[in-house]
Parts: structure tokens; C-alpha cells; sequence
């Protein structure tokens, strides 16, 4: 059974399913340039008195997603994020077409124990744009969303944005609508690479108990590290305005996060660190929920 720290993975994403974690994530070797191969999943079945020991060790890998011959997409397989939703299985996932630009596209299973197949026709994010990272958020109207960025090597200053979805997430049924830009967060500084810009990635959305609407969101700070920030919604509502808190949330070169509850209740943050390849490993380090905030709880990291 292999201890988070031999687990090669970028994006992490848990699903809680039935009192097993189940581990999602970028999961190819290179995941830049090599072909794509597909997505992998890690299972945890913690029983009483192994609760802790949950989140260090999972069984696997188990193949979840692998293209078909015919499959619109050869390169960057990128960051899967899974949902329940009507009882049923959904993959928001990064793809690059064979002709057309990058973009989030959406597989769907009826079971865990089955492959995912394609469900969206091809990318979901609109065609002239570069995007990636797309997440999923259902509101209070039941009405489901799809938070994604539209990259920064394309616009410079990279932006997260928001488009609505059709009811079975098929595809969208409305225009996209700009919520930042990563700019506008004073923790986060220009890359400085090949391109030049403001980086956005990984956007994913948390309602605290309080109500107020949170995201997290990653970019890369000035020492050129990766980092995670952490945005407020003013009204709780997904259209926002959104302001941006002045400090990262994790700085340590580590990000594309997400949060979830443990089978304890307990609150955790899963990212991957570092952030180059093939290094970077699953992290969940444990949250406090404070006003309607989110910080660490100071304890050492699952790794």
C-alpha cells in the first residue's frame, strides 16, 4: 500500500465516498509534453482505529479514465476534479485538443468502480480561449456553475472566470464572466519564464459555516515559488464582487488546492509540493474555520 510521499501526483482531489477517501490528480509521469495516458485513483479505506492513518497510505493506482483511439485529445491530461451530482459521477478534467485550444471538458461514470467516459463534446470552456482548472459549483438555487481560469499565457494577466452550465453539465448555457484577475491579489507576483505574467490556477470554491463564499486560488509569488490565495466573496454569491486577502494561505512552493471534510469532520487542505516534477507529492494539512476565514491549523502536514 503506497505512503503518500511515493505517490507521484500533481492537483490532488479528494472525494469522500461511502467512508473511503478516493484520490485524484494529474497522474501522469509528464504531464507537459509527453502523450497522455489517462487519469489514476488512489483508495483509502481507513476502519476503526486507522482513521488517522487514512490519509497517509492508499491503495493503488486504479486506472479510472483511459482515452480511446479516437479520443479529441493526445496531450496535457490535467488536474481531474470528481463530483456527486444527481447520483451520478462527473470529471471535470484539462485537455488539449488535437486542433483547438486547451480546455476544461467533463467525463462522467455511474460508478466509482468504472471508467469514465467523455461526456461534454469536447471542452466545455469557450473555443477561441486558452483555459484550464475548471471547477464545479452548484448554488443555492441548485444551479450549476463552472469556475475556471482563462490562462495567462494567452491574456497576460491571467483571470478567473465563471460560466453557467446546463443541468446535466454538459455544456454551458450562458456566456463566461470575468471575476479577477490574478493581479488584483497582492500576494501574487509576475512569472517570469518563457512568458511573462500573472499566473492563474487551480480555482476552488468552499462556503464556510458562516456563509460567506470562499475561494482558493494559486499563482506564484516573488521568490518564484508556487502559492495558494484566498478569496472572499462580498455578497456569498458566486458573481461576487470578490476581494482579495492580503496574504497567501500556503507559500511554501506548493498550491492547486483543495479543501474537504475527513471522515472525523476535521477540515483539510490537499495540495501538491513541490511544485516541480517528478517531486511533487500530495500534502493535506489540517484547517481551522475562523469568522468565516480559513488558516492553517499549524500542525505538521500529512507527507
Amino acid at each position: 500500500m503506497p505512503h503518500i510521499r511515493d505517490i507521484q501526483i500533481r492537483d490532488p482531489f479528494i472525494l469522500l465516498e461511502n467512508d473511503s477517501y478516493y484520490l485524484f490528480g494529474s497522474t501522469d509521469k509528464d504531464i507537459w509534453k509527453s502523450a497522455g495516458v489517462g487519469f489514476d485513483m488512489y483508495i483509502s479505506r481507513p476502519h476503526a482505529g486507522y482513521l488517522q492513518a487514512g490519509l497517509e497510505e492508499f491503495d493503488g493506482p486504479f486506472p479510472c479514465f483511459r482515452p480511446q483511439e479516437n479520443f479529441w485529445s493526445k496531450i496535457n491530461f490535467w488536474a481531474p476534479e470528481v463530483y456527486r451530482y444527481n447520483n451520478e459521477y462527473y470529471m471535470f478534467a484539462t485537455f488539449k485538443p488535437v486542433q483547438g485550444r486547451r480546455g476544461t471538458a467533463v467525463l462522467k461514470t455511474q460508478s466509482l468502480d468504472k471508467y469514465f467516459l467523455p461526456w461534454s463534446d469536447g471542452p466545455v470552456t469557450p473555443p477561441d480561449w486558452e483555459c484550464l482548472d475548471g471547477t464545479l459549483y452548484v448554488d443555492e438555487q441548485q444551479k450549476p456553475w463552472m469556475i475556471f481560469c482563462h490562462e495567462w499565457q494567452q491574456v497576460t494577466d491571467g483571470e478567473i472566470c465563471i460560466m453557467p452550465l446546463t443541468d446535466d453539465l454538459k455544456k454551458a448555457s450562458g456566456s463566461p464572466h470575468l471575476l479577477f484577475k490574478a493581479s488584483e491579489a497582492p500576494w501574487a507576483s509576475e512569472f517570469k519564464g518563457r512568458v511573462t505574467g500573472f499566473v492563474t490556477d487551480g480555482p476552488f470554491l468552499y462556503t464556510a459555516k458562516n456563509g460567506n463564499l470562499l475561494m482558493l486560488w494559486s499563482s506564484f509569488g516573488p521568490d518564484g515559488k508556487y502559492r495558494i490565495g484566498l478569496a472572499v466573496s462580498e455578497s456569498s454569491r458566486i458573481e461576487g464582487p470578490w476581494k482579495q486577502q492580503n496574504e497567501p494561505l500556503y507559500s511554501a512552493d506548493g498550491g492547486h488546492g483543495m479543501l474537504f471534510h475527513s471522515i472525523e469532520g476535521k477540515l483539510y487542505l490537499a495540495i501538491h509540493s513541490p511544485n516541480n516534477s517528478p517531486n511533487e507529492r500530495p500534502v493535506f494539512i489540517e484547517m481551522i474555520e475562523e469568522n468565516g476565514l480559513i488558516r492553517a491549523n499549524n500542525l505538521s502536514p500529512k507527507t
